[in-house]
């Protein structure tokens, strides 16, 4: 179950990554509940434990706000430990003249785009609905004695599908661009027409004329090539010879004589001989 759980935070991280640009070092924004957490399961040293979680090659540094720790501090002695373990941390920058609610202040922080590109580590529930609908806040929150990474909402998902397609789709201000660089001497012949002539043009064939994109029609197609015409041959048929040809030697007498082989004898042999005479 933990080599499962890992690989879908790492999933996680991987999209924060791709699709907000999250680099390393994470930065881990916190509030007082999830201190709180951390202190009483023991999950201590908390940036190992966030380091684990997140996959990450460093540490990540942890970050509270100003108004967390007055929070902390109107909690009393319940959450001392926490107030005091929380003042060791790094303080994110607030424009809270007066204090608010930690609520309000991580919202604040985190805006509309998350430009600091914070994970928030919380217990809040409400607090973690409300930054499901920001896109680009990876939530962080604790069960027992564990650490989980929530799973990007549906809104996140189609933010980032949509800025995707912004990024493959060009603006004005890109086709503006081209229609000038093939104005200045890639598009001589568009230069001659008039201007009524250029607006009804449609401005993707003016964008791939500016790009030097040649049209389909001077491309080759490939098609599929014929067999390979040796190999479509037909064998020769051998001559064959008639029988007055294959018997043509034998009958004008000239067959070649059959070589006689004389026996040798052998020297045992010869003395037989000469006794039985």
């Amino acid at each position: 179950m933990r080599v499962k759980r890992r690989s879908k935070h790492r999933k996680v991280v991987k999209f924060y990554a791709t699709c907000f640009g999250f680099r390393e070092t994470y930065r881990v924004l916190v509030d007082g509940t999830f201190v709180h957490h951390l202190l009483h399961h023991r999950l201590l040293p908390a940036d190992d434990a966030l380091q684990a979680l997140l996959s990450a090659s460093r540490p990540p540094p942890l970050f509270t706000s100003k108004c967390v720790l007055a929070e902390l501090r109107r909690l009393g002695k319940s959450h001392a430990d926490a107030f005091y373990a929380a003042g060791l941390l790094a303080t994110a920058k607030c424009e809270h003249d007066k204090v608010v609610s930690a609520v309000d202040c991580i919202l604040s922080l985190i805006g509309d785009t998350n430009p600091e590109h914070f994970f928030v580590a919380t217990q809040d529930s409400d607090l973690r609905a409300k930054l499901r609908e920001v896109p680009g806040v990876p939530v962080i929150y604790g069960l027992k004695s564990s650490l989980f990474i929530e799973q990007p909402s549906v809104q996140q998902r189609k933010f980032a599908q949509l800025d995707e397609e912004k990024r493959l789709h060009m603006g004005k201000s890109e086709y503006q661009k081209l229609l000038k660089v093939a104005s200045d001497g890639k598009m001589a012949a568009s230069e001659n027409a008039s201007d009524d002539e250029k607006k009804r043009r449609p401005i993707s064939s003016l964008v791939e004329n500016a790009l030097g994109v040649a049209d389909k029609s001077k491309f080759k197609k490939k098609r599929p090539k014929g067999p390979n015409p040796l190999s479509c041959k037909k064998k020769k048929s051998k001559p064959q010879l008639t029988a007055a040809q294959n018997q043509g030697p034998k009958a004008d007498g000239e067959a070649k004589r059959k070589r006689v082989r004389k026996r040798k004898r052998s020297h045992k042999d010869s003395k037989k001989t000469e006794t039985a005479s």
